[in-house]
């Protein structure tokens, strides 16, 4: 049967006996007794596996295995429910658009670089494996192929503690690659721990970008009955595929339930939680976009820095490796500055208190930093709010000694932007006359009262 797309062996021969066809309800009973009802869908990753995917109530996609024993059939038909629907009868579940043909979907492609993302769950066996081909995410995910025409490659499979500004580089140049072939959007599937510095760097890393780049990761991996995996992945192909901007951004859960993610703008954006599925927030700044992924809706919360196809593909890749990030502490030592430098370090991002502070016993290793040509940049770890040494003394002392204020970026969002204008300027002056641009959306020129958060919300 033609319309029953993607079906094969026992999974066909069962949906043509009970002639059911994609959008009609259809219950599920296997042979172990388990019952599943929704919505049949065509099926976009073609295997041999025995699989038939339904679209439950509650939203979601599901690969549901038989066998010779299972019963198929129709509980209403799609004519049925239209028609139901027309009359203003209550839907039963979101019914979605009619998916254009493949040729005529978006292009988007997924690259893998690791963390609890790539990965599925076998429905026959319950265990988590990693998906990385396009097949492999369209079976554990099947929405996304209504959506978009996927292709995917593993440009690596590494836990996201082990990230390294080399492979920042590698993931930019991958990037551009598949922006090169023609796609429509790139969406790179990362570890959420070090995530938010990924999508920092390739922020930087493309100074004209024609199509989104959407970072995308799970709190919880795929044997979790919580999991926002599938959640997540679904999302962060609508905005790769149709989101109206051409931004670096983070997609991820945007309350703890399966109503809507929210893109971030990656120089924003900060991992807040250890586990919750909203642990990424946008801090000094409102996320970039709202996306409803049942309803295959984005909504804009903030005007975009650059416009799909607005420019022109240019890479600007490259990223200094020896800078360092501290955090100040009361009784931290000088010689952890004078260390830094005598290793040969060419950049120190430090994490001060309050409005860009430290010991003032630490003023004299810092000067000698940068007399030595290290740049060292100032932030803040309240996070919220903006670096000001003006104020007090000590700050006044720090810049007389040439530390860089960082403003408001945040810490890791510095050090990234320091690594990337190093590998590319050494000269203290160049180096500060670019820290002080504007170049990603790092940099927020006012701040009103609702950008920090307050209890009750």
């Amino acid at each position: 049967m033609e319309e029953t797309i993607g079906y094969t062996g026992i999974a066909l021969s069962l949906l043509n006996k009970a002639d059911a066809k994609p959008g009609d309800r259809i219950r599920i009973t296997r042979s172990d007794g388990r019952v599943f009802e929704g919505i049949l869908m065509p099926r976009y990753a073609i295997s041999s596996k025995p699989i038939i995917v339904i679209k439950l109530d509650n939203g979601y996609n599901i690969g549901v295995r038989v066998d010779e024993k299972t019963i198929v059939e129709v509980v209403k038909t799609k004519e049925a429910i239209l028609r139901e629907a027309a009359a203003g009868a209550p839907a039963t579940i979101p019914l979605l658009e009619e998916s254009p043909p493949a040729e005529e979907r978006p292009k988007v492609t997924i690259l893998g670089t690791g963390g609890t993302i790539a990965s599925k769950v076998e429905y026959e066996t319950g265990a988590v494996k990693p998906a990385f081909s396009a097949k492999e995410i369209l079976e554990a995910v099947p929405e996304v192929g209504f959506i978009a025409d996927i292709s995917a490659k593993v440009v690596m499979n590494i836990l996201s503690e082990n990230m390294r500004p080399q492979y920042w580089e590698k993931i930019v140049d991958e990037v551009a690659k598949a922006i090169d072939s023609g796609v429509d959007g790139v969406i790179v599937a990362h570890g959420t721990d070090t995530m938010a510095y990924t999508a920092s760097a390739l922020a930087f890393a493309f100074r004209g970008l024609p199509v989104p780049i959407t970072f995308v990761g799970a709190q919880r991996s795929s044997d979790r009955p919580s999991s926002d995996a599938a959640f997540n992945l679904v999302a962060a192909v609508l905005v790769a595929a149709k989101a109206p901007f051409a931004e670096v951004v983070v997609v991820m859960h945007g309350e703890t339930g399966d109503t809507y993610a929210l893109a971030h703008r990656a120089t924003r954006v900060r991992k807040m939680h250890t586990s919750r599925r909203d642990a990424f927030q946008t801090i000094n700044g409102r996320p970039l976009a709202k996306i409803y992924p049942f309803e295959r809706r984005i909504t804009l919360l903030e005007s975009p820095l650059r416009s799909r196809g607005a420019e022109e593909l240019e890479v600007a890749n490259g990223f200094e490796e020896k800078v360092a990030l501290i955090k100040y502490y009361p009784g931290m030592e000088p010689e952890i500055i004078d260390f830094l430098v005598d290793k040969g370090y060419k950049g120190i991002v430090l994490e001060g208190t309050g409005l860009g502070h430290v010991g003032e016993w630490l003023t004299e290793s810092i000067k000698r930093a940068v007399d030595a040509g290290v740049a060292v940049v100032m932030t803040s770890q309240t996070l919220f709010g903006r670096v000001n040494m003006n104020v007090y003394t000590t700050g006044r002392k720090l810049l007389q000694a040439g530390v860089i204020p960082a403003d408001d970026m945040l810490p890791e969002v510095a050090f990234v932007k320091l690594s990337w204008i190093l590998s590319r300027a050494s000269d203290l002056n160049e180096v500060r006359r670019l820290f002080k641009l504007n170049l990603a959306g790092e940099i927020t020129p006012r701040h009103t009262i609702d950008l920090y958060p307050r209890w009750p919300h």
